[in-house]
């Protein structure tokens, strides 16, 4: 991706999902607008709303995905591979689900927890989480990585849905059984659960681009919990958002060409790989460096490396085996 961090405009290609599709799917461009899998008209789908779904935000596994992909026949699908132990999952899921509401039907998001489902992980091409891609008329599109601010999601809904108009899939959805809407004025929305006073601090400064303050906020929450690992990874993700600002991947790959000894330069092009998802070419680029330097320049690369760690999650496979060796080299 050439935009840092990542953005609407670094669309990724497609992925492979061949290995989720229990039969052949026509292409997008022989299919007609408001069809489905088969080719079958979805009825109300130009400009109506009869197509019904149980929710407008779904939970779906490896073995329900194909109910996904003939729902993004008639609307785009936006998929969020989650998982309950990632502190920035906790703070990206509720800005999808609140956008996703706010679309009313035009658009759907599928939650996938990647604890439980390796196929889609494996298929989706998640090497971090949070991991988001939409799926359009069967065909899948990677979108971005990592928690990003609510205007920078807005802005990638955006051109999904223009993507989507662009394959024929203009249809809407409405949620089955929904209230009408007087009676959902008297029951009113329910409230969701109030961030802590430094992570919402924190969180307001991101959306202001203010990466500086949402750092002292993550730090002071830290300072008052050590525990508090949502603030642990919070900070690990704004860290990396701010030394990001401001460079181009193409000065920050030709630095890092030019110096393979220069640790700075190996330092931002693993920040560069861990924001377009390739986490074990980011491990891998400090871990090579570690056992050719000392002082100062081993210990930055350590405490990167527990940043990404953090970052990453502990129990993901790839963290426990960079961690392991990254022990066997200091030690």
């Amino acid at each position: 991706m050439s935009n840092i961090p990542p953005t609407p405009s670094g669309l990724r290609g497609a992925v492979d999902l061949s290995s989720l599709v229990d039969r052949a799917q026509r292409p997008a461009q022989q299919q007609t607008p408001g069809a489905g899998p088969t080719g079958a008209a979805v009825p109300g789908t130009e400009g109506g709303a009869a197509l019904t779904v149980p929710s407008l935000v779904i939970d779906v596994t490896d073995a329900s995905f194909q109910d996904v992909l003939e729902l993004s026949t008639v609307v785009p699908v936006i998929v969020d591979i989650w998982a309950e132990w990632c502190g920035p999952c906790k703070q990206l899921s509720p800005v999808l689900e609140q956008l996703t509401a706010e679309y009313d039907g035009r658009l759907v998001l599928a939650k996938v927890d990647a604890d439980t489902n390796p196929q889609l992980v494996q298929a989706f091409q998640a090497q971090s989480i949070p991991t988001v891609a939409a799926v359009i008329g069967g065909r899948p599109l990677g979108l971005f990585v990592g928690a990003l601010p609510e205007a920078q999601v807005r802005d990638v809904f955006e051109q999904v849905l223009q993507a989507a108009e662009q394959n024929g899939v203009t249809g809407r959805v409405a949620v089955d059984g929904a209230a009408a809407p007087d009676e959902t004025a008297e029951q009113g929305e329910p409230e969701p659960e109030p961030l802590p006073p430094h992570h919402q601090a924190a969180y307001d400064a991101i959306e202001q681009g203010d990466y500086a303050t949402a750092i002292q906020e993550y730090r002071t929450a830290i300072a008052q919990d050590p525990h508090d690992q949502m603030a642990v990874a919070g900070l690990a993700q704004v860290s990396l958002l701010d030394r990001l600002a401001g460079r181009t991947a193409d000065e920050i790959r030709a630095a890092a060409g030019n110096g393979p000894d220069d640790v700075a330069a190996q330092l931002a092009v693993a920040d560069l790989d861990i924001s377009g998802g390739h986490v074990e070419d980011a491990f891998g680029r400090l871990l090579d460096l570690v056992p050719t330097v000392f002082g100062e320049d081993r210990e930055a690369l350590r405490v990167r490396l527990v940043e990404y760690f953090e970052l990453i999650g502990a129990e993901d496979p790839r963290v426990v085996a960079a961690r392991r060796r990254l022990a066997n080299a200091l030690y």
